[in-house]
């Protein structure tokens, strides 16, 4: 069963492993800063449009970060 954690975990890594910065990131979402920041830390997870953007931005498969490959 995959779990939340799983997921919020992969998030955490491919946005580290992006190299761009909360800003940058926020910018390209349309969201605050503080909102990746809450990514990052694990304590929220982003709306699933907002998730489908984001995988496009970091150029990652959706399909990673929802942990089915």
């Amino acid at each position: 069963m995959i779990t939340l954690d799983q997921i919020r975990n992969r998030l955490i890594e491919a946005i580290k492993q992006s190299g761009m910065s909360q800003t940058a990131l926020a910018q390209a979402l349309n969201v605050t800063q503080s909102t990746i920041a809450h990514y990052l830390k694990g304590d929220i997870l982003p709306a699933l449009d907002t998730l489908a953007n984001l995988c496009k931005l970091l150029d990652i498969d959706t399909n990673y970060i929802l942990c089915q490959e």
